[in-house]
């Protein structure tokens, strides 16, 4: 028993170190439009921001945040340095998800390219690029976990949505009926894979998180699912 506190606590410290980081120094831009609508889809593989539960406020990464992917769904606070520009707005500060691929600006720096209307929030239409202070911090969302099947008869693409607490995946399982976990691994984006003949076969799915919390969501698809279908859960990740 007493090991196994241990454990817990090792990881509640952990936890802590992620989501108490201090501030760090970026540039922002923006894209999308006034409206936000530019920002739908994005190498996360999400598609339509709202249905995925991050909305407007998100932002692409530069290469160096984005990670190959292994970013997606983080949230980031930032705020525009004053002592650096005069196109801040002082005392605003915005959170946004990580939704997409800005490897293109700015690299190997730090760089968030944002949705318009997130981007205004902290900084001035003709600034164009501000310097910003950012941090990364834990992810409130609605509702459970999302799962997007896509694939063919012996693959299962699996775009993994709407996770709260640390925002991204660090490992994925699938099981089907007749079948025990099966490791899948990160194709591109939120895109999680399985090469096996699952199709006919109830689906549970299990996750850890990257802040290190493992969650079994149990029977979410019926055994006549169909790819191209989405599958929502009423569980969702504390950190």
């Amino acid at each position: 028993m007493a090991a196994r506190w241990l454990v817990v606590l090792a990881v509640l410290e952990a936890c802590v170190r992620v989501f108490s980081a201090q501030w760090s120094p970026a540039t922002a831009t923006f894209y999308g439009g006034k409206d936000g609508s530019g920002t739908m889809g994005g190498a996360c593989g999400y598609g339509n921001l709202y249905d995925a539960g991050y909305g407007i406020n998100n932002a692409a990464l530069s290469s160096v945040l984005f990670n190959d992917g292994a970013s997606c769904g983080q949230c980031y606070t930032i705020t525009c340095d004053t002592s650096k520009s005069a196109y801040c707005k002082p005392g605003n500060a915005i959170t946004v998800s990580a939704t997409n691929d800005g490897g293109w600006c700015n690299p190997p720096r730090p760089h968030f390219d944002m949705s318009q209307p997130a981007w205004e929030h902290i900084g001035v239409y003709q600034g164009g690029i501000i310097p910003v202070q950012y941090q990364r911090v834990r992810c409130s969302r609605t509702g459970g976990v999302r799962f997007v099947i896509n694939g063919c008869n012996y693959f299962e693409l699996v775009n993994i949505q709407n996770l709260a607490g640390s925002g991204s995946v660090g490992a994925a399982w699938i099981k089907a009926t007749n079948t025990g976990w099966i490791q899948m691994s990160r194709n591109w984006g939120a895109n999680w894979q399985s090469n096996a003949a699952l199709v006919g076969q109830g689906l549970s799915f299990a996750i850890t998180s990257t802040g290190g919390q493992y969650i079994q969501f149990l029977d979410v698809a019926p055994a006549w699912w169909q790819f191209g279908q989405t599958f929502t859960t009423n569980q969702n990740f504390d950190y």
